[in-house]
């Protein structure tokens, strides 16, 4: 059977990372959505996307397939279910269209088909808000922990290091280096990837996750509910947050309850607020309706879109959002809703010249051995003309 991983309704509430990628593509816990989907299922998988997308993640259709909903985190069971259906067959639970068999000429019109609903009678969990990105990170890189290690040694661990816990709760995949750190994995287990790095004088409790070829620099201190993509270099504090790959946290500064997507960097000395004064739950911007919308959160910083830069010492109050593509700078706390394209701080903002974002995105990739190509270009020029009145 061909699987398709479709956005669904929650693509908008998850905006600013869904605008540069399907829902598929977030990163919670260890690995993405689709790499979870992709291991239960025991294949690959394409998305059914934004149009402006579709050249980067194309969809892959066949005569019959199995359409999935992104935002629906996989297990073993639910994944046995969407396997098991048949043509003219639906998986759901409640109002939540789980996955469907369709034709590849009805993708399209996917909601008007009819079909056979089998009913799914246990809890599913499901991604809806940006805020469940840090949320749901503890317990999901529980999960991931488990289903990544089952029936595998892990390298050895160096004497140099400080353990607190069981050493089984610690798994260090081939390449890693880790030395004189402190690994604390009382509440829960720390995965270290492929070639990555953990400097001396480290103090990190799990739950964490560091993924392939990621570092974490010297005097770190890094609580739980962390994960750090791919090519990522973090330092400074870091608390309950996750950073999607190929983003820079390089120095000292504080991020708590706070998603950064990809190519991101933060200055030196720049720190997030996750915690009201009067420890009320927090209010975040909402693209959908328009007005800061409330999260029931006592602790939420910072969302950070692809692409989006500060200065040294930028601060950001409890609850912010930035866009794509923002280059923020200057003193005193930023507002609380920065739109995408972006340039200046706290005494007003520009629109960030294309032509000028282009060539920062050129070098940021050649830092890491990538091409800054035509695709990417096409993506950015989009999102810049959709938030254009954003920035008026």
């Amino acid at each position: 059977m061909n699987y398709i991983l479709f956005d669904g309704v929650v693509q908008d509430n998850l905006l600013p990372f869904t605008f540069t990628r399907p829902v598929a593509d977030i990163r919670l816990g260890i690995t993405t959505i689709r790499e979870k989907w992709e291991y239960f299922l025991k294949q690959k998988t394409s998305s059914f996307t934004r149009d402006y997308l579709a050249e980067k993640f194309p969809i892959v259709a066949r005569g019959e397939n199995i359409l999935i909903n992104a935002s629906v985190l996989p297990d073993k069971d639910l994944a046995e279910q969407v396997i098991s259906l048949k043509e003219g067959m639906a998986l759901v639970h409640g109002d939540l269209m789980i996955a469907m068999s369709v034709h590849a000429e009805d993708i399209e019109k996917m909601d008007d088909v009819e079909h056979e609903v089998v009913e799914v009678n246990r809890e599913i969990r499901q991604l809806q808000h940006v805020w469940e990105i840090f949320s749901m990170n503890n317990n999901t890189i529980k999960d991931d922990f488990l289903r990544l290690t089952a029936g595998r040694k892990s390298r050895p661990l160096s004497k140099t290091n400080f353990v607190q816990g069981d050493v089984s709760d610690i798994f260090v995949e081939d390449g890693a280096q880790v030395e004189f750190a402190f690994l604390n994995a009382n509440d829960g287990p720390i995965y270290i990837g492929k070639d990555a790095v953990i400097m001396e004088g480290a103090k990190i409790r799990g739950p964490f996750a560091l993924c392939a070829h990621a570092t974490v620099k010297m005097d770190a201190k890094i609580y739980g509910g962390t994960t750090i993509g791919p090519y990522c270099k973090v330092g400074g504090e870091i608390s309950n947050s996750v950073i999607f790959g190929y983003s820079n946290k390089g120095h000292d500064g504080f991020l708590g309850n706070s998603v950064l997507g990809e190519w991101c960097n933060l200055g030196a000395d720049t720190n997030v607020s996750n915690l009201k004064n009067t420890y009320d739950s927090v209010k975040l911007w909402s693209y959908v309706s328009g007005h800061f919308e409330n999260t029931g959160e006592q602790f939420c910083g910072l969302m950070m879109g692809d692409h989006s830069k500060t200065g040294i010492n930028t601060m950001f109050n409890t609850g912010t959002v930035v866009g794509v593509n923002a280059n923020i700078f200057g003193d005193g706390y930023q507002r609380n809703f920065i739109p995408s394209f972006s340039w200046g701080g706290k005494p007003g903002l520009t629109h960030y010249n294309l032509p000028k974002a282009f060539k920062v995105a050129e070098a940021v990739f050649a830092r890491r051995g990538k091409l800054f190509d035509e695709m990417e270009k096409k993506i950015l020029t989009h999102i810049y003309e959709m938030t254009y009145d954003k920035r008026r």
